[in-house]
């Protein structure tokens, strides 16, 4: 671009102190933080969906899809966890909930719908509001698709797709999970084209009740999948293929456990860590505690742990560890985990161990992939009337056709994170370029930063993010 247009460019764009590119969770919870800082400032929280603060995971609008937490683990207030529990017992003596007392465990226990926790983010960006209305603070939703971005002298500039333009002197790309079933891959299979929304019920309505329905993947999004199917009546088989044939533990309410990482910070590879981790199960199990107990300590140090492991380490514990962590940490709402067990008692739910290899054409109507079981080299034929794509989030940016994130690799200004989880950034969370050089106006938080801290999706993880990253820019706007 040349100067006299640039600069014509420049004089035309909406001007902002922040822009937050996504506006889910985490570009939520940062504008609210930014809200509740001291001092004036305009932020532009750019997300193409009606509502802020639902984002992928919290867009859902059916009761039976949950958080995979309960009420005590997932507030969204870093200095009060009991912040959702609080938020939602005054919900539900409103009335808010009358479904609630089937769970018939305390509120703190309770695992509320994903579409109520949308509405108790949106809650919490509405009180930030009001409290930086008094000092001249506001954030303001702009409708739209991020397509560029592109940062100009002392300003960071972007584009949406309708062509108007926002400039800001920080930008900050909180764009959340890119879910397998809903996001265009560069190197596409077919795959989602074929396939259902895991969490559309209404086309699972037109489904045959008694039609076979394929399942790939068998994680927290096939959890969702069999929920939504059970919810539009669907009575027939469900065939489940994932390349272990791992299901999600059940989350349960342990006891407290000694967090035995505090203090020995000797465990700096992920094969120390499953070594003494089963030692203190195994402890656990034999003084008549849940196993979970343990497990739950860990959460707090896996940000420490992954960030000081070796790139061979974290690529030893990728490969070999990281389907059995997923299945043991990411685990299963109880009443979501009670249908996928009833369905599998019953022999209408299948789980196979075997991976996913393609589409097969059909000419009857019906649906034909190839899978290969585990431990057998040849492809097999199998069909049903219908597929949904369950292979959980896409982490690599450099397979997501999306506009964005082929323009920031395309322009050098990001570049894919350890094992290509998400994208490098520094501690603080300013992004890395294609050299390796921190920038000075372009910051990520979030599920962009997976690489980095390997659990950087869960809401108090983003919700820690956000009152750093928060602070971070404060300061920084402070120093003009």
């Amino acid at each position: 671009m040349d100067t006299a247009l640039e600069q014509s460019v420049i004089g035309t764009a909406r001007q902002a102190d922040i822009l937050i590119i996504g506006g889910g969770l985490s570009g939520t919870l940062l504008a609210a933080q930014l809200l509740r800082l001291p001092g004036r400032r305009e932020v532009l929280i750019v997300e193409p969906r009606s509502e802020l603060g639902r984002g992928e995971a919290y867009s859902a609008v059916e009761l039976g899809h949950t958080l995979n937490g309960n009420a005590a683990r997932m507030s969204v207030a870093p200095d009060n966890a009991d912040d959702l529990t609080q938020w939602l017992a005054a919900f539900i003596v409103a009335g808010g909930w009358p479904e609630s007392d089937q769970q018939h465990v305390p509120v703190s226990e309770l695992f509320p719908p994903r579409g109520m926790f949308g509405l108790y983010v949106q809650q919490r960006l509405a009180e930030a509001r009001a409290l930086g209305a008094r000092h001249g603070s506001v954030a303001e939703h702009v409708r739209g698709e991020a397509v560029d971005l592109r940062v100009i002298d002392d300003a960071v500039q972007v584009t949406l797709g309708d062509g108007q333009v926002l400039q800001g002197r920080f930008a900050v790309l909180a764009t959340g999970m890119f879910p397998a079933a809903r996001t265009p891959q560069t190197e596409s299979s077919g795959l989602n084209a074929a396939a259902l929304d895991p969490w559309d019920v209404a086309a699972m309505r037109q489904l045959d009740p008694l039609a076979t329905v394929m399942i790939i993947g068998s994680g927290l999004t096939m959890v969702d999948a069999v929920v939504s199917l059970e919810q539009a009546g669907h009575r027939g088989p469900i065939e489940v293929f994932s390349r272990h044939g791992l299901l999600p533990h059940v989350r349960r309410q342990p006891p407290a456990w000694v967090d035995f990482l505090a203090d020995d910070h000797s465990l700096r590879s992920p094969r120390q860590l499953m070594r003494a981790l089963r030692g203190q199960c195994r402890l656990a199990q034999a003084q008549g505690i849940d196993w979970q107990a343990p497990l739950d300590t860990v959460r707090a140090h896996i940000g420490r742990l992954w960030s000081q492991a070796s790139d061979v380490q974290r690529r030893q514990f990728v490969r070999h560890v990281r389907p059995w962590w997923e299945s043991h940490h990411h685990r299963s709402p109880p009443l979501s985990a009670e249908l996928v067990a009833r369905l599998h008692g019953e022999g209408r739910l299948r789980i196979q161990a075997a991976s996913y290899k393609g589409l097969v054409s059909s000419c009857d109507g019906s649906v034909a992939i190839n899978i290969r079981r585990r431990g057998e080299a040849a492809l097999e034929v199998v069909q049903g009337a219908a597929l949904i794509n369950s292979s959980g989030i896409e982490y690599d940016w450099r397979r997501v056709a999306r506009p964005l994130p082929q323009q920031l690799l395309a322009r050098g200004l990001i570049q894919p994170g350890p094992l290509a989880l998400g994208i490098a950034a520094r501690a603080d969370g300013a992004v890395l370029d294609a050299r390796s050089e921190p920038a000075s106006r372009l910051f990520a938080m979030g599920p962009p930063l997976r690489g980095m801290w390997w659990e950087s999706t869960a809401v108090t993880d983003v919700a820690s993010q956000a009152k750093a990253l928060a602070g971070r820019l404060a300061e920084l706007q402070a120093q003009r």
